[in-house]
This record gives structure tokens, C-alpha cells and sequence, in this order.
């Protein structure tokens, strides 16, 4: 496995400043320095699809950001989320109040011991360990009043979870059911389907109470092809924050989107060179975002913030790339996402948890929180730009953006045309479908307490 040393790590991050001009430095590119994109001119351009196959990260090599950020988490080699886990999910630390992703894993490496590249991705936190059961039940709540509300008797229950992983929510979901409201549960399918075929597997079947009415899928949901009539719900529980981005400026003179595709060397250093947009699935995206109103909510947009000015003053204050707005990073695999729901899953109704900000986010807009083991810490990371399989990548979501983005891909209606589909937020949602009399954590504190202000529940 490539591993990545101290020396590495601060070349990589050097690399990504390569081709900007210093204080000490002319702005005027030297003569004898070809500019970045014909030095790389001759580099094969690959997908995460092409890359799959490798045991090492790959080498003169040109991908999209969403190809380069997808490969480095889900490589069944060396992606991040490739890593096995053997962490007793029973013995789960729970997140104190006020405390947000950094602080609850720095409080893990304190008490835990020091962690590292191969166990940071097991200590990872999700709201489903923290408040268990009584997360899962509030979900099953949900979903089993708005069953009962339109299509039972007559029409099964049926759920598809996405990138259940290993299966730490299904089953307190099942067991509400069955608990709860017997009858549905005769009628209830659980179906498994991951974010990649490389990591669906079984094998949590073997440490989980089974439920007979759970299937696992193994397949990828960006490879899906068959239609699903039933209605269902679909289920993504802290799923879209790794859902990768590509990244995109815009021309300071033209106005232009311009593509970001990153560049490997053979001694996989990382540079970011930019060309007008050609990929389709961007091209669909910009497309449809021309269409919706939450473009204005988004902060800091060149076009919205009311000076281009200021863009151009900060590239040359900060010495960032010339000629270039900062990256915007814009969710392209979750526009597809919706794409597939709307094809082949056209009676769903969607229920998703995520976070609708983040602190240590590296710079940009909607930008992500890159974040390693470093001695024993977690620690944020400047750029994406680095190795590989040692670094988490979790995106904000933008849930005004969401909701128009769906109404208009799985809807066809223009932003703001039906109330059902809505974003919440969490706290509203325990306190609705949460049993908060009855709802303790671990420490005793009930679930009231337990709040998340940056989490929001997307329903449709």
C-alpha cells in the first residue's frame, strides 16, 4: 500500500501551489517554464471506473475531481473507505453537547489512545451510534405513519437504505416495526444497496439480529438499471456528505466556468490545471442550476455577490491562481444521484440526513473538510490535493439547492411548487417522530439535549 510519510505530505501540499507566483516571486510566467496544461497535455485522462482495478494510486494520470475524490475513498485497494473495520460498535463514545466532528475525535484519540491512517475511518462517528436506538426508531416512526396514511393495507412497505454499511440502523428500524406495529411488519422489504458495488457486502448479516425481510443488493446505485414500479422509501443517512464534487472557477474576463481536472505525475504530486466545461454530467448540472432560484443563497458566488472586484482583488492579495474566481464545488453525484431516482425509482419518497455546514472546511465555496490522523489528532487539511485513501472528504450540503434540484429533476416543477418536499431540521424532526420522554443516551442525557443545529432532514 502507498504510504504516505511527513516528507510526502508536505511536498504534496507545495505541489498545489506550484504554478502561483510568490511575494518574492514575478507574476510574469517564466520563458523557460511551460504553462501547467501543456505539460500535462499527454497525460491519459481516467474515471474512478477506469481506476478501480489498480492496487496503487495511478500515475501520469488526468481525472476530474469528482474521479480523483471518489478514487480516493472508495478504491478497493486504497480508498479510504476500502479499509476494513473492527471497531465493537457497542462500545461507541458518544458526542457531548457543543461538540462538533474535529472535537468528538480528537476526545476518541485522547481516551481511546492514539489513532492513525488505518483505524481513523472506525472511529468515525454517526448520529445513528450516538442516539441509538431512539435515532432509528424516529425514522421507522416516520415512515410507518406516512405507510399507514396512504398505502397500507393494500401496498407493502417497502425501504431501500442507502449505503447501510454495516447495517447499524436497519436494525433498529426492523425491530420498531416489529415491536410497534406487527402488521406492517409482516408487509415490511429492507433492501441494501451501497454507493459502490466494491464495498457491498453481507457480511454484517453475520453480527446483526437478522430480520428476514432484508435483502442485500450488490450493486452500485450509480450503476442501477432496473426499474422499481412500488412505491418505497429510500432512505440515505449520512450518505451525500461523501458524495463527490467536482470543482469549477470562473474566468475573471470572460465569466466562463472553467472545469478542474487534477494531474498526477509519476511521482504523484497533484496539480490542478482548468479547462472550459466539456464534461456532460457538469454541463447538465449548470444547466439545471440556471433554472433554480437557490443559485442567489449561495454566499460569495461570483455572480451574486455583487463585485467581481473582489474576486480579482483577492487572487492578487492571496496570490491565488490569476485569472480565476475561488473553486466552487458543485454536487455532481448527487445531481446524478437524483437523475437514477428518477429514472428507475419513480414512486419513492426520499428521507436524508446530513449537515448542512462544517467547520475547518478548506477554502472555496461549498467547500469540503479534508481531515487525517496526525500523532494521535485529527487534523484538517488545506486541499483535497494529497495521496489517496488516508484522507476523509465530507461535503456540506446545500438543502435549499436540494430541494430545487430535486423538484425539477424528479418533479418537473418549478422551485417552491409542493410543500411536502421539504428540509428540516433535526431537533424538529425528534421532537415530532423522537420519543423524547422516553429517549436517553448512554450518559443519561435525554435526546432533547442531543442536538445538532448543522443537521437538517430532508423529506419528500
Amino acid at each position: 500500500m502507498y504510504r504516505l510519510t511527513a516528507r510526502r505530505f508536505m511536498h504534496a501540499t507545495v505541489v498545489c501551489e506550484r504554478y502561483k507566483p510568490g511575494f518574492f516571486t514575478s507574476i510574469w510566467p517564466s520563458s523557460n517554464q511551460p504553462p501547467p496544461e501543456k505539460i500535462h497535455a499527454y497525460f491519459q485522462t481516467k474515471t474512478s471506473k477506469d481506476t478501480e482495478s489498480l492496487t496503487k494510486p495511478p500515475i501520469n494520470t488526468k481525472m476530474l475531481v469528482r474521479d480523483f475524490i471518489d478514487d480516493s475513498l472508495f478504491n478497493p485497494a486504497y480508498g479510504f473507505y476500502s479499509k476494513p473495520s473492527n471497531l465493537p460498535f457497542d462500545d461507541i463514545e458518544e458526542m457531548e453537547q457543543e461538540e462538533d466532528h474535529i472535537q468528538y475525535m480528537n476526545r476518541l484519540a485522547k481516551y481511546r489512545g492514539r489513532i492513525n491512517h488505518h483505524n481513523i475511518q472506525q472511529l468515525r462517528y454517526t448520529l445513528t451510534e450516538l442516539f441509538k436506538p431512539w435515532y432509528g426508531y424516529a425514522i421507522a416512526k416516520y415512515m410507518v405513519s406516512e405507510y399507514k396514511l396512504n398505502l397500507y393495507p393494500h401496498k407493502d412497505l417497502n425501504i431501500y437504505e442507502l449505503s447501510g454499511g454495516h447495517g447499524r440502523l436497519m436494525p433498529h428500524i426492523l425491530d420498531y416495526i416489529e415491536r410497534y406495529e406487527p402488521s406492517v411488519y409482516k408487509r415490511t422489504q429492507y433492501n441494501m444497496i451501497e454507493l459502490s458495488s466494491r464495498l457491498a457486502s453481507p457480511s454484517f448479516m453475520k453480527h446483526t439480529p437478522k430480520h428476514h425481510c432484508v435483502q442485500v443488493l450488490d450493486k452500485s446505485i450509480f450503476d442501477w438499471n432496473t426499474l422499481v414500479t412500488e412505491q418505497c422509501f429510500f432512505l440515505g443517512m449520512e450518505v451525500i456528505n461523501h458524495f463527490a464534487h467536482d470543482a469549477i472557477r470562473y474566468d475573471l474576463n470572460t465569466l466562463e466556468p472553467h472545469q478542474s481536472i487534477v494531474c498526477i505525475d509519476e511521482k504523484r504530486n497533484y496539480t490542478e490545471i482548468f479547462e472550459p466545461v466539456q464534461d456532460p454530467l457538469i454541463s447538465r448540472y449548470m444547466a439545471l442550476r440556471k433554472k433554480v432560484r437557490s443559485k442567489l443563497n449561495t454566499p460569495n458566488h461570483p455572480f451574486t455577490s455583487g463585485s467581481l472586484l473582489w474576486h480579482k482583488m483577492q487572487c492578487v492579495l492571496k496570490k491565488k491562481t490569476p485569472n480565476y474566481t475561488y473553486p466552487e464545488f458543485i454536487p455532481t453525484k448527487l445531481f446524478e444521484f437524483l437523475e437514477v431516482l428518477n429514472t428507475y425509482f419513480p414512486g419513492h419518497r426520499l428521507v436524508l440526513t446530513d449537515y448542512a455546514s462544517l467547520n475547518n472546511t478548506i477554502e472555496g465555496i461549498n467547500a469540503p473538510l479534508v481531515q487525517t490522523a496526525y500523532k494521535g489528532l485529527m487534523v484538517p487539511c488545506a486541499t483535497y490535493l494529497l495521496p489517496p485513501g488516508w484522507y476523509d472528504t465530507v461535503f456540506p450540503t446545500n438543502f435549499e439547492l436540494l430541494r430545487d434540484m430535486y423538484l425539477l429533476t424528479c418533479r418537473g416543477s418549478k422551485a417552491g411548487n409542493e410543500k411536502n418536499v421539504k428540509a428540516i431540521k433535526y431537533d424538529d424532526f425528534l421532537e415530532r417522530y423522537g420519543d423524547i420522554e422516553r429517549s436517553k443516551s448512554k450518559k443519561g442525557a435525554p435526546i432533547r439535549l442531543m442536538h445538532q443545529p448543522n443537521v437538517k432532514v430532508f423529506l419528500t
